[in-house]
């Protein structure tokens, strides 16, 4: 009988445990059309930003990117220029380091703040403490892009994935994916191309 009592509870274990495994989360992230809750992070200046404080913002361009990876360092002078070209239209970039700090050395927020500075960003470059902004927005990459639309809802996603298709060299770009999709915003019409592939380093939790 006490074999009989054991072996059923294994059984039971072994169930609940091929369970929890195969079990998915309940959200993968923000989809397209999907709207996206503020944050309210640490910038490299030491103040506080949040999407609200963009009173004038027609959209935004939020970028989750890192000082370590090779993809992320490769786009950050294509990062300033998407801010300083859409800035000023409406759109401007926020981009957050979803990295912890614990696993990936470099990406502490004191050296956060050393890279704003030496690469001259013209956009906030926020710290995702405790790594819980990223999950709501699915982001998986550094670099991982989400253009989003301001409407009287809320920040409504139009675009989720690459900046643009070359990876490592912006001078074989021949496809601006986050340009084509803010251009269009801009224009009253739908986004070409709504989702791409984010290529770039894996989160570092």
């Amino acid at each position: 009988m006490k074999f009989f009592k054991l072996f059923f509870a294994l059984v039971v274990v072994a169930a609940v445990s091929a369970f929890a495994i195969n079990v998915k989360p309940t959200s993968d992230g923000y989809k397209i059309d999907d709207y996206a809750t503020d944050f309210k992070l640490k910038n490299v200046d030491g103040k506080m930003v949040s999407m609200a404080d963009y009173t004038d913002a027609k959209g935004f361009i939020v970028i989750f990117t890192c000082n370590t990876c090779p993809y992320s360092v490769a786009y950050e002078d294509r990062i300033i220029a998407l801010d300083k070209k859409y800035k000023s239209l409406g759109y401007p970039v926020i981009a957050i380091n979803p990295n912890n700090p614990a696993v990936k050395s470099g990406d502490d927020f004191a050296s956060m703040k050393v890279r704003a500075k030496e690469k001259g960003f013209t956009f906030p470059y926020l710290f995702d403490d405790g790594q819980k902004i990223y999950p709501k927005y699915g982001a998986t990459r550094t670099p991982h892009v989400f253009i989003l639309q301001k409407t009287s809802k809320g920040n409504q996603v139009k675009y989720i994935g690459a900046i643009d298709d070359s990876s490592r060299n912006a001078d074989s770009v021949e496809e601006k994916f986050v340009e084509n999709a803010v251009d269009a915003l801009l224009k009253g019409e739908e986004v070409p191309l709504k989702t791409t592939k984010a290529i770039g380093c894996t989160i570092k939790v």
